[in-house]
């Protein structure tokens, strides 16, 4: 079964592919859309969440396959950019790791590529005992706080929430903390911008600094006083980050880079 898509602006243009993370799905991006109207924006809904609820069981791999498929029909002639976050990050690495000469420039943003199996045990006992609370209405609002979700959005946040069965939150959970760098990664074509918030885990500071060590195109940036949602939060300075690294290569200078 397909994806679940929008395609937004100048069809003509060169093409952007936005990845959601996971517990969200297509709308965290529309501030991004409304700016890049200029460019042909596509985000698309990961199996099992938002509109592609109904698709089949979500994995990282099969996802990237998926949406290997959409770019190939899609961005034909074009310069193509895949923008993830977080578990879209993840399977933005796992297209260029399969497609090594598909993508033009990929912007990496808050990926974990060091694996937890030790935390991954306890994702299915932890979920099934706390999950009654994803359906109360106040810890939703103090996850989504965590996930810098603001009121516009957080009804969306609720009522997706809400709709996802614990199984497929185990799933997609188990599959984010598996996940590690594709030896193939390294072969990839692309210009590669990786990001990560100041604020964030340290093993996400590690695993941006993991993903650059790895790939000759890999450039990366520590942005201060961010955790992890840098487009919700920041969404103008966001915006013009990824236009200055598309169009001139150029990177703010009050970062950190790796």
């Amino acid at each position: 079964m397909s994806l679940y898509y929008q395609e937004h602006g100048d069809k003509n243009a060169p093409l952007i592919v936005f990845l959601h993370g996971g517990g969200v799905s297509s709308w965290m991006w529309d501030k991004q859309v409304q700016y890049f109207k200029h460019k042909h924006c596509v985000t698309i809904d990961l199996p099992e969440q938002g509109k592609s609820r109904q698709s089949e069981l979500f994995s990282i791999k099969s996802s990237a396959l998926k949406i290997i498929e959409l770019i190939e029909n899609i961005g034909k002639g074009k310069e193509i950019t895949v923008i993830g976050f977080s578990l879209g990050a993840q399977v933005a690495i796992q297209i260029l790791s399969l497609k090594p000469q598909l993508v033009d420039n990929a912007m990496i943003n808050s990926a974990l590529v060091i694996p937890s199996p030790l935390l991954k045990k306890w994702i299915k006992p932890t979920i099934k005992l706390t999950s009654p609370l994803i359906k109360n209405h106040s810890f939703s609002k103090l996850q989504a706080k965590t996930l810098y979700i603001t009121q516009e959005y957080f009804e969306t946040y609720y009522k997706e929430s809400t709709a996802m069965p614990t199984e497929t939150l185990i799933r997609i959970l188990e599959e984010n903390m598996s996940f590690d760098l594709p030896k193939s990664f390294r072969e990839a074509k692309a210009s590669i911008l990786v990001t990560v918030g100041s604020k964030e885990k340290a093993v996400m500071i590690k695993s941006a600094k993991k993903i650059v060590a790895n790939h000759p195109n890999g450039k990366g940036i520590i942005l201060p006083n961010i955790g992890h949602g840098v487009s919700f939060v920041k969404p103008d300075f966001f915006n013009q980050l990824i236009e200055s690294w598309l169009t001139k290569d150029s990177l703010p200078q009050d970062v950190q880079t790796i």
